[in-house]
């Protein structure tokens, strides 16, 4: 038997959802556009902004998906992937391989991504850690309110 596609027509505009707290990571902020229910869980699109300054970052991990994209909208983020330090900053894409070990340890106040991810359920695994993490760049103050402009510059040493 034969399972038909969803392919629904989506016109998501800003004020249609709002930025919640309830996503992968408590630290940031996630915005559902509408992609996954349009394409019946094939595809995952979403706006992620930072919420809380970097402490821990979010640890050694990988995804199980098979297609997994960043692109950078504003601000910017440092990222482990294995062993290689990456600065992802505002108009930069990155194409996360399937299962690549990576470690997203610090980001700006005003840090926002557009994140695509193919399966839209797809798994966070805990991995062992690849290398050390560097040392995050401290917010000079708490953020302010969400729709307020965050704006830190980004680490020079990257």
């Amino acid at each position: 038997m034969s399972q038909s596609i969803v392919n629904k027509f989506s016109h998501v505009r800003p004020q249609d959802t709002d930025f919640v707290d309830n996503g992968l990571r408590d630290f940031f902020q996630y915005k559902d556009l509408g992609i996954a229910d349009a394409t019946g869980g094939r595809v995952l699109a979403q706006l992620v902004r930072a919420n809380i300054a970097p402490e821990k970052g979010t640890g050694w991990h990988r995804h199980e998906a098979d297609f997994h994209i960043v692109i950078m909208l504003k601000g910017w983020a440092r990222f482990m992937y294995e062993d290689k330090e990456t600065l992802v900053a505002a108009g930069d894409t990155v194409h996360q391989r399937p299962g690549v070990g990576h470690y997203l340890f610090d980001y700006s106040p005003d840090m926002e991504y557009l994140e695509i991810v193919s399966p839209a359920d797809f798994k966070t695994i805990t991995v062992d850690p690849v290398c050390e993490v560097p040392a995050i760049t401290p917010w000079k103050s708490a953020p302010p309110a969400a729709d307020a402009e965050r704006t830190q510059t980004a680490p020079a040493h990257v």
